[in-house]
C-alpha cells in the first residue's frame, strides 16, 4: 500500500498562510480598519439615512458559499463598503431622529477594541478577577453619579451588574421575585402571579413574563390618558391591585418606567412604589433611554422615590456614548438575583469563591459567560468625566427645545404631549387638515395623514425618524441624540418635514 499523500492541490495557495493571529497583519489591517472607520463616519451623510435597498438584495450580490482560499482584507473591505453599506441604515448620521440614539463615541470605541483584545470569559472572579473587580468599581461610579441609595451599591448592601440587555435586566429580575414569592405561597401557584405595568410600559415585560412562566392573561397593562401625559397611575394601579386580589390572585411584580418608549412619559416613582409597598410588589424601575440624562442634576428629579424600588436599570448603549451592548442594572438584594441565577459547575468551583469574598457575575445573569463590558464603559467614564458627559447630554436636549420651538412656530403642528427629555412628539394638527379639506374629517383621517407625512420625510432620504401611537392618535418622533448631531442637522431635519407637509396637505384638499 503506497504512502497517503494528504495534501489538497487547491490548499498550496493558502499553504504559506499566516495564523489567525499573526501580529504584524494585525497591525497592518488594524490600521486599514481604522481609516475605513474613519472614512465611513467622515462621508456618512453622503448615504440616505434609511436604507433604500430591497428585500434580498444581498444574495444577488454575494456568492453562493464561502471562499475556499483566503481573501485579502483589501478585497472584503471593498465589498463591505459596495455591498453591506448600501443595505445599512445609518444609526450614527446625525440626520437618524428615529426610535432612541445607538451613541457611539472614540472612547466607546477603544474600549470594545479593548474588550475583544482580552476576550476573556468572566464568569466569576477566578476567570479575570479584573473584569469582575472593575464591573464592581463602574457600577458604584455610576450610581453615583445617579445619586443612587447606598441600599443599590457595593459600598452599601446592594449592587450593580452589566448586561447585554434591558430584556435580560428584566428577565433576572422578574425571576427573582417570582422565586421570593412562590417560597412562600408554592411553586404551584404560579398561575395566579401577576404582573403590572402601563399601556406605555415596553413589551419587553409581557415577553418576560411569559418566559418566567406568568399566564398571558394575567399581565396587566393599565391604561393611561393624554391628560395624564401618558404616565401609569397610582390610583389606578391600587384598584388593580386590589381588583385582582379580591379574585384570589397574587400580585408580585411592577414595572414603573423613567421616560416610556413612545414619548418619554415618567411615571411617579414615589408614589406607585407606595402602592407597590402595601401590597408586596418587586418594583424594576425601567430608564433605558432616560437614565442616562439622571447624571445631571436638573433631571435627577425625574428618579425621585427611586429608594423604594427593589431595582434599576437604564442603558448605557443608548445614550451615554458607549455602543452595544451595555445595560447597566442595580439590585437592592443581590441574594434574590443569586438564589434564581445561580449555578453550580464542579468545573467552576474554587476557594475563592467559596470564601464569599468576591463576586461571581454568572449568578447575577442569564448566561453562563459573559463579556468584559466594563472596561469600555471606564474608558467612557474616564475619557469625558462627569462634566462632559452632562454637557453631552445637555446639548442635545437643548437641540430638541430648538426643534420643539420651530413645530411651535408652525400653526399647522402641534406637540402632542410635554417634552421632557430630548424627544419631541409632533403631527400635522386636525385643524391644518380640515383647513385643507373642509369635509369632516376624524382621527383615523388625521392618523393617515401623518403617517403620510412619515412616509415622505423617511423616503427623501435625507432623515429618518420613527412614530407611535398614544391614546390613539399617530405621532412622529424626533428623537434627537446622535453623537454627530449639531444644530444645523436639526435645522435640515425642520426643512425636510416643512417641504413635505406642503405636498401632503395639497393632496388631502379636493
Amino acid at each position: 500500500m503506497g504512502s497517503l499523500n494528504f495534501d489538497h492541490p487547491q490548499e498550496n495557495n493558502s499553504a504559506h498562510m499566516s495564523g489567525p493571529l499573526d501580529l504584524v497583519e494585525l497591525r497592518r489591517q488594524g490600521h486599514m480598519m481604522i481609516d475605513f472607520i474613519t472614512d465611513y463616519y467622515q462621508n456618512i451623510e453622503k448615504h440616505p439615512v434609511l436604507s433604500q435597498v430591497q428585500p434580498g438584495y444581498l444574495k444577488q450580490s454575494l456568492p453562493e458559499s464561502a471562499p475556499y482560499n483566503p481573501e485579502p482584507i483589501e478585497t472584503i473591505l471593498r465589498d463591505v463598503q459596495d455591498h453591506i453599506v448600501p443595505g445599512l441604515t445609518h444609526w450614527q448620521s446625525p440626520n437618524h431622529f428615529a426610535y432612541f440614539p445607538a451613541t457611539i463615541s472614540i472612547a466607546g470605541f477603544l474600549g470594545e477594541m479593548l474588550t475583544t483584545c482580552f476576550n476573556v470569559v468572566g464568569f466569576n472572579w477566578m476567570a479575570s478577577p479584573a473584569a469582575t473587580e472593575l464591573e464592581t468599581i463602574v457600577m458604584d461610579w455610576l450610581g453615583d453619579m445617579l445619586k443612587l441609595p447606598n441600599s443599590f451599591l457595593f459600598s452599601g448592601t446592594g449592587g450593580g451588574v452589566l448586561h447585554g440587555s434591558t430584556h435580560e435586566s428584566v428577565v433576572c429580575t422578574m425571576a427573582a421575585a417570582r422565586d421570593q414569592i412562590l417560597s412562600r405561597i408554592g411553586e404551584e401557584n404560579i398561575g395566579k402571579l401577576v404582573v403590572y405595568g402601563s399601556d406605555q410600559t415596553h413589551s419587553v415585560i409581557q415577553k418576560v413574563s411569559q418566559i418566567v412562566g406568568i399566564p398571558s392573561k394575567n399581565f396587566r397593562a393599565i391604561e393611561t390618558t393624554i391628560s395624564s401625559s401618558f404616565t401609569l397611575s397610582p390610583e389606578t394601579l391600587r384598584l388593580t391591585v386590589c381588583s385582582d386580589m379580591e379574585a384570589g390572585l397574587v400580585p408580585f411584580y411592577l414595572c414603573a418606567t423613567v421616560g416610556t418608549t413612545a414619548t418619554t412619559a415618567v411615571d411617579p416613582l414615589g408614589p406607585l412604589c407606595d402602592v407597590a409597598k402595601d401590597y408586596g410588589l418587586w418594583v424594576h424601575v425601567d430608564a433605558a433611554y432616560a437614565g442616562s440624562a439622571c447624571i445631571c442634576p436638573e433631571f435627577r428629579q425625574y428618579i425621585d422615590g427611586i429608594e423604594g424600588a427593589n431595582s434599576f436599570s437604564f442603558n448605557a448603549q443608548k445614550w451615554f456614548f458607549t455602543a452595544l451592548d451595555c445595560c447597566c442594572l442595580w439590585v437592592k438584594n443581590p441574594s434574590a438575583l443569586t438564589k434564581s441565577m445561580s449555578t453550580d459547575l464542579e468545573v467552576l468551583r474554587n476557594k475563592t469563591s467559596e470564601s464569599k469574598r468576591v463576586v461571581d457575575f454568572k449568578d447575577w445573569q442569564i448566561a453562563l459567560t459573559r463579556r468584559f463590558r466594563a472596561i469600555k464603559l471606564w474608558l467612557v467614564l474616564r475619557s469625558y468625566g462627569v462634566a462632559n458627559l452632562r454637557n453631552f447630554l445637555r446639548s442635545h436636549v437643548k437641540m430638541a427645545k430648538r426643534f420643539e420651538g420651530l413645530v411651535r412656530t408652525d400653526e399647522r403642528f402641534e406637540v402632542v404631549v410635554p417634552r421632557n427629555f430630548a424627544l419631541v412628539c409632533f403631527r400635522i394638527s386636525p385643524s391644518a387638515i380640515r383647513k385643507a379639506n373642509p369635509t369632516p374629517s376624524d382621527e383615523k383621517c388625521v392618523n393617515e395623514v401623518n403617517c403620510k407625512l412619515l412616509e415622505a420625510i423617511n423616503g427623501s432620504g435625507r432623515v429618518y425618524m420613527s412614530h407611535a401611537v398614544v391614546g390613539g392618535i399617530y405621532v412622529l418622533r424626533c428623537a434627537i441624540g446622535a453623537s454627530l448631531t449639531e444644530e444645523k442637522h436639526v435645522a435640515m431635519a425642520w426643512k425636510v418635514v416643512q417641504e413635505h407637509v406642503d405636498a401632503i396637505l395639497s393632496l388631502t384638499m379636493y
